[in-house]
Order: C-alpha cells, then structure tokens, then sequence
C-alpha cells in the first residue's frame, strides 16, 4: 500500500498546477497561478525552500527537470506563452538561462527528451503547435523547431519516447532509436511524430478518447521489445496502447474513473502507472501475468479539485 510520508505547505499565493522531483528524488519543483516556481529541499520526510523563481508573468502550468548529466536545468511553461529553461549556476542561486515565446498561446506541458539525444525539450501549446529546443553547446545557443498544427485545436501534453529500441525478442535495447514524440491535444487524439531528415513529421495517430486529452506517457524502456504509451482524458477513460513495431498498435481501457482523468505517470522501470483525476485520488496500476491492469494502491490526494477553463489549459 502506499500512504502520504509528508507533505510540503509550498506557501504559493494561489493554486498549485504541478509538482516534480529532480532525478535524485532530492529537490522538489512546484509552480502555480501566482507566477512563480519554487524549489524546496526534501531529506528525510523534511522540506525546505531553497530558492523562488520569478520570471513568468501568469500562471505556471508545468515543470521539467532534466537529466543532471546536463547540470540542473529546469524548465517551466506558462499561459504567458513563455518557456523557460532555468539552471542553477551555484547552490540554491537559479538563473534565467534561456527564455523562448514564439507560442501565439499558452503553453501547456514540457518534456526533456531522453538525455542521450542532448538537452532537448519539447512543448505543447494551446496554438496547436509543438516546439523543440535543443541546446548547441558547439555554438551555445538554442535551436528552436516548430511543428505547426499538430494539434486542431491545441496540445495538451507531449512525452519522450526512450531512446534506445530493442534489436529483436531476445535483446535488451542497445540501438539508438529515431527520436520520437507522443502528444495529446484537445481533439481527442493522441499523435505520435517522428524526427526524419532533421523535420518531424506525423507517424500514427491514436483515436479512442471521446474528449480532450489531458495527459500522455511513453513508458521507460525495460528491455521488452515493445513500446507502452499511457493516455488519459475528460472521458473519465486511461487507455494503454502497445506496439511492437511503432506502426500497429493496440488499445486497452485500462479503466473508466469517475471523473475527468487529468495525469498519467510511469515508475521509472515502466511496469507501474500512476493515475489522477478529478476524484482526488492518486492510484497505481501494473498488468498482471493473464495481460490485465490491476489497481495495486490508492490514495487520496486530500486537495481540491483541478478546474478546466474554457481555453483549453489547466486552472
């Protein structure tokens, strides 16, 4: 079973939209309506804020912290339209180290690509675009890409695929892989895009959720020779698709909540998922040997509710 060990009175001014840990489990990243992003550090069920971020100038819809084998980087985005990659260039003492607003509207989710394609980061906007930055540590500068209309009305989230894919049953995965994305938006499809002769361009697109997508996840690779993505939505519905070639691929309902289901995350070994929704409640979810998912733990999240505004981000 799991249970609550502590909990962090982030002292934000208003609603907090999203909380991450660093890779260590060791600092924790939260940001919310008041503008700001905080980092706090967490040691033996003990908290304490380490540094407040301000450079946002409305609310912070979510946070990214990359892999450390490129220095502490965080980035945040926000119905300012803005993303912004913070670094910590000294202990507790963050600076902006690259601000990108070339969204026509706010931008919803961001993502770190697996670290060994290099500091990149994806995000997803309510303009329906999908932007990818990639730093050129050769030029120190920023490469900004753009897939427009990715979405019809907008994009809600967006996942890495792992880098490495499997050479065949029996191997563990040892090839590096085409880079690809997984994205969710608000006509109820989930799109997979793939980076070929240096453009991305639309692969599969995934159609079962009768609602808005609110969250995707591509599972982290654990040697099997398939692929796991985890979509979530306002159907109430979270929906697991599998693939062993990237081109085919299956759908199982996983479940049906009772209410709009508004995040998925794997474990980092990618045989357990995390749910939550507007029922305020945290579940954990693994496939048991006959290929059936399984609520294994559930916890209520003792918060209020997360509110949808009618332009298509979280409130």
């Amino acid at each position: 079973m799991v249970s609550v060990v502590s909990a962090v009175d982030t002292g934000h001014e208003d609603m907090v939209h999203d909380a991450a840990l660093d890779y260590y489990g060791l600092r924790l990243a939260t940001c919310s309506s008041d503008h700001s992003v905080k980092v706090y550090s967490v040691r033996g069920g003990a908290h304490a804020l380490a540094a407040e971020l301000k450079g946002h100038a409305a609310p912070v819809w979510q946070l990214a912290w990359s892999h450390p084998k490129h220095g502490a980087l965080l980035a945040s985005c926000s119905y300012d339209r803005k993303v912004i990659v913070w670094r910590e260039a000294a202990p507790n003492d963050w600076t902006k180290l690259y601000e990108y607003s070339n969204h026509d509207s706010s931008v919803n989710s961001v993502a770190w690509a697996p670290p060994d394609y290099g500091a990149v980061l994806a995000c997803g906007s309510s303009d329906g675009s999908v932007s990818v930055l990639t730093y050129r540590a050769d030029a120190d500068a920023w490469d900004a890409r753009k897939i427009p209309g990715a979405h019809a009305v907008g994009c809600n989230a967006v996942s890495w695929a792992p880098a490495f894919a499997a050479d065949g049953l029996d191997s563990i995965p040892s090839k590096l892989a085409a880079k690809r994305l997984v994205t969710g938006g608000s006509d109820n499809l989930v799109k997979i895009w793939v980076e070929e002769a240096d453009q991305w361009t639309e692969e599969t697109r995934l159609e079962i959720h009768t609602d808005w997508i609110r969250d995707v996840a591509w599972a982290p690779s654990i040697g099997l020779p398939r692929s796991i993505i985890a979509s979530c939505s306002q159907d109430k519905r979270v929906v697991i698709w599998t693939s062993d070639d990237n081109v085919s691929w299956t759908s199982t309902i996983l479940h049906t909540f009772d209410d709009v289901v508004w995040s998925v995350s794997w474990s980092l070994t990618g045989n357990i998922l995390a749910v939550s929704g507007g029922d305020n409640k945290v579940s954990l979810w693994r496939e048991n040997n006959e290929g059936q998912w399984v609520c294994i733990s559930e916890v209520a999240r003792g918060i209020g509710n997360i509110n949808n505004t009618d332009d298509g981000v979280l409130n």
